[in-house]
């Protein structure tokens, strides 16, 4: 555990952060984190407590980040982040029942805080909130999109479309939920009709949570992006909504520049402008071996340049894809993706990894392959029209020659769709830029901050 050589009383407002014990949520909530304690100031110090497991803290230790966050450490209660994946289920349950008691105890040796800023997979940290009688801020990590698909479960329900047979209604619209354009039911997130549907129970209760028990909902979103389901959502819940920005390391971005170039970078410097298509499928659960075999030998025959980020298969990568790409067990996905040479982004869609892409101005191959997924990539080629699907035939299986068509076509500047959907990326790129830059996104964490700071809401 870190320690600080400032006398934590002394601080005007003390944020306890706790992240759910994956990748993808606590990158983000770090991400804010470090925008909300650049906001401290002499005559307002500000202190962040960043709560994470010893594993975790072993992983995150060398981070760079603001000297007003602290680590704090509970034992490893859930199983290594290591095994995760192999039962999902059972590291849930894990993270439901094991984790609060350990956090609770941290609490006595801390001064209160103002608020306790948990991710909103973690109900039980409202829990403790009324116990010491501290706000909490939820914070949601998927898209506004997904948390009001959820929170209107109900009506899928009246339209048969809860648990829906995808085989046979996979393709009707749902076009009743408040603020959502028309979504087809094979793009709803699968807790509603999957193998994960044992979770769906887990998913409403942490919805209900945040709209009838927390003090505030943070929206890991840009307004523009999402205005009609933000709308929507100040309307019917009661909890002060504030849309924290894309909660990606865009400050980052401009502090590594004077660093050491790593060589995949000095590479990119190599190749023409939009030539390479970058290719991940994230930090969780990726695709079979079947269709990782296909994905390699079609994107070999496109001939298209590219940059994979692969852990475990690198080797078969580099057989496969020869002089025409690299292959890195990881890098700083965000310079890649603003990096001039790189053109496309094949990505499953995470939440994260679909706002840095959009980001960087880049158009996508999307290919979902769990949780929020679907949903995102439906918002990406659907809504905001800057990507193109990559089909699964009926065998829930796309082969290489479809996918070598689709990468040659994806990749053709001098096509009329590719020139007109990269236009589109841009435009986005210039969405986020101005809520950037304009201050639309540091408006909303100082009236937070400025909200947290005055004491309990009533």
């Amino acid at each position: 555990m870190e320690t600080t050589s400032v006398d934590q009383a002394l601080f005007s407002c003390h944020i306890l952060a706790i992240p759910y014990p994956g990748r993808g949520h606590i990158n983000p909530l770090m991400n804010l984190c470090k925008l909300i304690a650049t906001t401290s100031k002499p005559n307002h110090l500000l202190q962040v407590s960043f709560i994470v497991t010893e594993e975790w803290f072993s992983l995150l230790k060398s981070e760079q980040k603001p000297d007003n966050i602290k680590f704090r450490t509970i034992p490893n209660v859930i199983p290594s982040e290591k095994d995760r994946s192999k039962d999902l289920l059972g590291f849930v349950e894990a993270v439901y029942t094991k984790m609060e008691a350990p956090i609770d105890s941290i609490l006595d040796g801390l001064p209160k805080p103002n608020v306790i800023l948990a991710d909103s997979l973690l109900p039980w940290a409202v829990g403790i909130g009324e116990r010491r009688n501290i706000p909490v801020a939820s914070f949601w990590t998927m898209s506004a999109t997904v948390f009001s698909i959820l929170r209107h479960h109900q009506l899928l329900l009246a339209n048969g479309h809860f648990e829906a047979n995808l085989a046979e209604q996979g393709e009707e619209l749902v076009n009743y939920i408040p603020g959502i354009t028309p979504i087809c039911v094979k793009d709803l997130p699968p807790v509603f009709h999957c193998k994960y549907r044992e979770m769906l129970h887990l998913i409403l209760e942490v919805v209900s949570k945040l709209v009838n028990k927390a003090q505030y909902a943070l929206f890991t979103t840009i307004e523009p992006l999402e205005s009609q389901v933000i709308e929507a959502l100040q309307a019917e819940i009661p909890v002060p909504i504030f849309t924290a920005g894309p909660t990606i390391p865009y400050l980052d971005t401009e502090f590594k520049t004077n660093q050491p170039c790593p060589n995949y970078l000095s590479w990119l410097d190599d190749q023409p402008k939009d030539s390479v298509l970058y290719i991940s499928q994230g930090s969780f659960l990726s695709v079979s071996n079947t269709q990782l075999d296909e994905i390699i030998a079609g994107v070999h025959s496109s001939g298209v340049r590219t940059f994979w980020v692969a852990r475990e298969t690198s080797s078969l990568l580099t057989d496969g894809i020869r002089k025409r790409g690299i292959v890195v067990p990881w890098c700083d996905q965000l310079r890649v993706l603003c990096h001039p040479s790189v053109g496309g982004f094949w990505s499953h869609c995470g939440w994260n990894s679909t706002k840095e892409g959009a980001f960087a101005g880049v158009p996508f191959l999307t290919f979902p392959i769990v949780a929020d997924q679907f949903t995102n990539s439906k918002q990406i080629v659907e809504d905001w029209k800057i990507g193109w699907r990559v089909s699964k035939g009926s065998e829930n299986l796309v082969k290489r020659d479809e996918i070598a068509l689709l990468v040659r076509s994806f990749m053709d500047l001098d096509s009329y769709h590719g020139r007109e959907m990269r236009k589109r990326a841009m435009g986005i790129r210039k969405i986020f830029q101005e809520a950037i830059e304009g201050g639309a996104i540091q408006g909303n964490i100082n009236k937070f901050i400025q909200d947290i700071s005055r004491g309990p809401r009533q």
